[in-house]
């Protein structure tokens, strides 16, 4: 920095209030600061920086080693957002998201003097470990718990389910099954929640849950059984994946989608518009979701915000050719 104030012939405050991107500088001193860093290639010392404010320009990430779609779509968007904001990402991977795994992650971050935590937990058994976090660390969780007094930002998946399930009403379906995922994911639970809700508000028939996990060879299990019933003419799976075990079910079975069933998956996975037929879903918005989180994450590092806070971003109906009017009697 030094160097940089030399030649560019100012103080080396001037120097770091370019750096910062302060206002109080004039345009010419900025552009030959600039001019001075760019000579010199001059790269500020991230470490030397987080010595002088006590803070990195490094966000620390706690999430599932998983290839799911959906946390690892998640995972990319929290980078990517990160990057804009000026941050890198340490990513902490655990194998199962409970609170011994949870909590050495983050204590592997602090000790890193991280700027800020995101924990990107889906799934009960990571909420005990968040409560138990040390309330003066800025601290995000992503598709979390919200019974929990914890910072959370989250794609609405009540919304999303409705929105799949009303789309299959308005289609002319009296009713519509639903192939959920796991019991101890918050996706899981929202997406019974929303589809439930849109069933009652509508006065149909609520079929009988089928449970599953988010795997394609679950949703053929439940397919091969939907494929069975004739009085099935609409189903609302919980991601593509399960979506795509149906199809392959309901195909070897003869029932023509969406001649015969109509089908609405979630995640609107790249796969999903290739589908035979092309796959109506719901896509959440990942790169809002990652947003908002950074968002809320520096909101705490600026101004010391407590207390729980929640955000919800809304996801939105992709409309393909899996769904069309039941087939007449």
């Amino acid at each position: 920095m030094t160097d940089v104030a030399r030649l560019a012939g100012v103080s080396h405050q001037t120097v770091s209030r370019v750096l910062n991107g302060h206002p109080n500088v004039r345009e010419q001193t900025r552009l030959r600061v600039q001019a001075a860093i760019a000579e010199l290639g001059y790269r500020p010392n991230r470490a030397a920086r987080a010595l002088v404010t006590g803070r990195s320009q490094v966000i620390g990430v706690v999430a599932q080693n998983t290839t799911l779609y959906g946390p690892a779509s998640l995972l990319a968007a929290l980078d990517q957002a990160a990057a804009e904001a000026g941050f890198a990402v340490s990513v902490g991977s655990v194998s199962d998201l409970d609170d011994q795994s949870i909590s050495a992650a983050v204590e592997r971050h602090l000790a890193h003097r991280v700027a800020g935590i995101v924990v990107i937990a889906p799934v009960e058994s990571a909420g005990e470990a968040l409560e138990r976090l040390p309330k003066d660390v800025p601290l995000v969780t992503v598709d979390g718990d919200p019974r929990r007094p914890v910072p959370l930002v989250t794609v609405d998946q009540v919304a999303g389910a409705r929105a799949a399930t009303q789309h299959l009403l308005d289609a002319g379906h009296r009713t519509v099954w639903h192939v959920s995922g796991p019991a101890d994911w918050f996706d899981s639970a929202g997406r019974i929640d929303g589809w439930r809700e849109t069933l009652q508000a509508a006065g149909a028939e609520l079929p009988p849950l089928l449970p599953a996990d988010w795997s394609a060879a679950a949703g053929y299990r439940c397919g091969q059984m939907l494929a069975r019933m004739p009085e099935v003419t609409a189903v609302f799976t919980a991601n593509d994946h399960l979506a795509l075990g149906v199809l392959r079910a309901l195909h070897e079975h003869g029932r023509r989608v969406p001649d015969d069933i109509s089908l609405v998956g979630f995640d609107d996975v790249p796969e999903a518009a290739y589908f035979i037929p092309p796959l109506t879903t719901v896509r959440p918005d990942f790169a809002a979701v990652a947003r908002a989180s950074l968002d809320l994450l520096l909101a705490q590092m600026e101004s010391d915000i407590t207390g729980p806070l929640r955000q919800t971003v809304a996801p939105s109906l992709v409309s393909r050719r899996s769904v069309a009017a039941p087939p007449r009697r």
